[in-house]
């Protein structure tokens, strides 16, 4: 398939030291099976991601745990129709499922290579261009994950490796049995608390709440963010406060709420690749004109002092998320077998 003109429209940046050049803006796949919103059928999903790479999106985002598996198989389906070698792939692994006590985390190296396999499988593909540990296995030393993500990158399988939701100390010692490539964290205007620490890949828009009105002044009951802490009872209404200064601040710059998070994001650095989801095209066509919104140093501390961190009320994550965050994701030590004379 020929290139079009129009894909130099998005700027391509790397990541990591190892080479992996994607998208300046990149897809996250979550949201087309259900999540924030009713699941899309095939020909929707295989329609919007052909819109998003006829654009210039080629940098996709998936994980075996979105959709109870159907959304690797469905971005699989989707990306038959594109130039294998134009597309760049993530998917993610440690998710096993949830429980009363909350988030079930698997990292052992067999965990790690039967849901490498199992994606291979559902995507449909040869490799696995940016391979995901989702959340960090506390019970078991990061070294032992990423020796057998090695594995899989000597054998072809992946490309590049990341981190999604791992402490600093975690990715220093992943970091030296084999190079991170990128690390996947939220990173938006009300969730600012891995700056000093952490080179995030994050959730721009604040989970939609920057993306217009509508969201700030209903939710549906079927979607997941009528349980999260930020969109519920005295704290939404304390969160409206925020947005409404948002959207004050982009009609200052002629675009919309959603725009100006996302905007600033994007001019937060050169390795910095947000991943908005959306299943609307009308909504994929305006953060991809994001990017023609341009932020002054001035304009980003003004959007920035607009929302306040002690100002934002509710936790970023759901009570059964919270132990699987980054600030709790510190591994044991590995044994090295000591002997003793």
């Amino acid at each position: 398939m020929a290139q079009p003109d129009y894909l130099l429209q998005i700027p391509t940046v790397k990541l990591g030291t190892q080479g992996l050049e994607v998208s300046k803006l990149g897809f996250g796949c979550m949201g087309l099976t259900g999540i924030y919103n009713s699941p899309l059928s095939e020909d929707e999903i295989i329609s919007i991601i052909n819109h998003a790479f006829a654009k210039g999106i080629t940098f996709f985002d998936t994980a075996d745990v979105y959709g109870a598996h159907t959304n690797e198989v469905l971005v699989g389906k989707a990306l038959k129709q594109l130039p294998r070698e134009k597309i760049q792939l993530a998917t993610k692994f440690g998710i096993a499922g949830m429980a009363p006590t909350g988030m079930i985390v698997k990292g052992s190296p067999e965990y790690v290579r039967s849901c490498c396999e199992a994606s291979l499988k559902r995507l449909d593909v040869d490799y696995i261009d940016l391979y995901y540990q989702h959340r960090v296995d506390t019970s078991v030393p990061i070294e032992e994950t990423m020796g057998e993500l090695k594995k899989l990158v000597e054998e072809g399988k992946v490309k590049y490796i990341g981190l999604s939701e791992s402490s600093p100390d975690t990715i220093r010692r992943a970091h030296a049995v084999h190079p991170i490539t990128a690390v996947q964290m939220e990173w938006s205007l009300w969730t600012r608390d891995i700056e000093d620490e952490i080179v995030p890949l994050c959730s721009p828009l604040g989970r939609g709440f920057f993306g217009g009105r509508a969201v700030v002044d209903s939710l549906s009951a079927g979607t997941f963010l009528a349980s999260h802490p930020r969109f519920q009872g005295d704290n939404l209404e304390k969160n409206k406060n925020i947005y409404i200064r948002i959207e004050d601040q982009a009609k200052k710059r002629q675009c919309t709420p959603a725009q100006l998070a996302l905007a600033w994001v994007l001019q937060q650095g050169d390795d910095v690749v947000p991943i908005p989801g959306t299943t609307k095209i009308k909504n994929l066509d305006q953060n991809i004109d994001t990017l023609r919104v341009k932020l002054t140093a001035s304009d980003l501390k003004e959007i920035r002092d607009a929302v306040p961190i002690e100002e934002v009320a509710g936790d970023r994550n759901y009570d059964s998320m919270k132990k699987a965050s980054w600030k709790f994701a510190d591994t044991p030590a590995k044994d090295v077998g000591v002997s003793i004379e």
